[in-house]
């Protein structure tokens, strides 16, 4: 290994190590007691974001002063199965799709790790919210540099389970609670079509590097070395992770349920990154649009179904969160159907911009109603609302339509549990009463299972 070598394992090992120290030590200190003070809390994340930042720009410097394209940085396999051909390879990435992103990550995360310090001061939940917070981080640092699909699922099931919790942050009133069930629910389903995506790449190249779906070059110049067939099936459960994760059609009821949580996770989750890392994939991933037109069409017929949905809703809110969320899925629709266009670069540099943009305007949301008041009690009356003149041409019977669809959140939640949860639910009680039947007819009375046996007896008694 040459010293220049050397050095870019080093640094990426600092990049991607510095995060995990922070949970590490946020969280053991919380199980055994002795939470740290909210200064010391602050300063060690301020710490880790910069320990990973910095050696982040470092690596870019580099490979700028080297002409260098692709820097890999290898663990190993931590998980072989000789008989399924499976292994679990732990590998980063740093490329020009890699390196903006983590950058991009780190930058945001610090800012709103800093405007978190003062927003949730002496909250009952300061520590709680900070060990979340690395959790997310980590798992988006991990995600942006993943070299594999396995190594992405590691960083995406982080980031979902971070998103949860922090929705159900409150966890003291039902509503948040409830809401992240639901954010949780619909994870699950996107990231169940994610691991069938993971498992069939395997099947199909031989392993789970996203360099092994390349036939020549890396990104964004490789193309993707299976067939159309392939390529429309893997991508089609890939594009459903992504939508599911990004809140795309017809996953975008679980967006303003989001806006339960504090507003620092509200701008740094559903206004910055996680919203975008659904996006990111799909770039990821972009060879294999450019294998089927199929596939290709779904993309952009998604992203502009999607941003049409956002900006009908974003209208209609009374909430300026939920507002801002639902006009964040419209910019997310579009940078799909850059990508559904072949336009990476534009569709990278539409992230960041967007990701920066909302994060701004959603830590300035708890100020904006005071201030609003303030400009009123200036002119001595409301301020004017304003009219599209497109809202003019359109005849009014659409336009009530269009109202009513926005109000009801295009009527996604509906669709959801009369068509996926119902069945589902339907489903599987069946299961349920089928084992109750088998399992009393093998003991040949009523078991633990059965509703015919009462399980505490002495309740019943003690009750009465």
């Amino acid at each position: 290994m040459t010293a220049v070598e050397w050095t870019f394992q080093v640094l990426g090992t600092a990049v991607v190590v510095s995060p995990a120290i922070l949970i590490a030590v946020l969280g053991l200190t919380s199980l055994v007691g002795r939470p740290l003070s909210e200064s010391s809390v602050a300063r060690l994340t301020q710490a880790a974001v910069l320990f990973s930042l910095t050696p982040a720009v470092a690596i870019l410097v580099m490979m700028l002063a080297l002409g260098t394209r692709y820097v890999p940085i290898e663990w190993g396999d931590w998980v072989t199965i000789p008989e399924q051909e499976f292994h679990f390879h732990l590998k980063f990435v740093f490329d020009r799709l890699s390196i903006p992103f983590v950058i991009l990550s780190c930058v945001l995360c610090g800012v709103v790790g800093s405007f978190t310090r003062r927003y949730l001061h002496r909250e009952e939940g300061y520590s709680r919210f900070f060990l979340y917070y690395a959790v997310f981080f980590t798992g988006m640092v991990t995600s942006s540099l993943a070299g594999t699909i396995e190594t992405l699922f590691v960083g995406w099931e982080m980031v979902g389970l971070s998103s949860a919790l922090l929705v159900a942050y409150f966890d003291q009133h039902e509503n948040p609670v409830r809401s992240g069930q639901r954010v949780w629910s619909i994870y699950r389903l996107s990231d169940a079509a994610f691991l069938i995506a993971a498992i069939s790449i395997h099947h199909m190249t031989g392993e789970g590097d996203f360099g092994g779906l390349m036939s020549s070059g890396i990104w964004p110049e490789g193309t993707a070395a299976v067939t159309p067939q392939q390529a429309l099936f893997v991508g089609t459960l890939l594009l459903i992770a992504a939508a599911g994760k990004s809140a795309l059609f017809p996953f975008s009821g679980w967006l303003p349920r989001a806006m339960e949580g504090p507003t620092p996770s509200s701008a740094i989750f559903y206004g910055a990154l996680s919203v975008h890392l659904g996006v990111y994939l799909l770039l990821r991933v972009s060879p294999l649009l450019e294998v089927s037109l199929v596939l290709q069409c779904l993309v952009i017929g998604l992203g502009v179904v999607s941003a049409l949905s956002g900006a009908l809703m974003s209208r209609v809110q009374h909430d300026v969160k939920v507002s801002l969320a639902y006009a964040s899925l419209t910019q997310v629709g579009i940078i799909v159907v850059e990508i559904g266009f072949g336009l990476k670069y534009l569709a990278l540099i539409h992230i960041i911009g967007h990701a920066c943009m909302r994060t701004m305007q959603l830590l300035r949301a708890p100020t904006l109603l005071r201030d609003y008041q303030t400009m009123e009690n200036a002119l001595g009356s409301r301020l004017p609302a304003s009219q599209s003149r497109f809202g003019t041409w359109v005849p009014v019977g659409v336009q009530r339509w269009c109202y009513r669809y926005g109000f009801d959140r295009g009527f996604m939640d509906i669709a959801l549990d009369r068509w996926i949860v119902a069945p589902f639910m339907v489903l599987f009680q069946q299961f349920d009463v089928w084992e109750r039947w088998t399992t009393d007819k093998i003991s040949r009375e009523p078991s633990r299972e059965s509703d015919a046996i009462e399980l505490h007896p002495e309740d019943s008694e003690r009750a009465a």
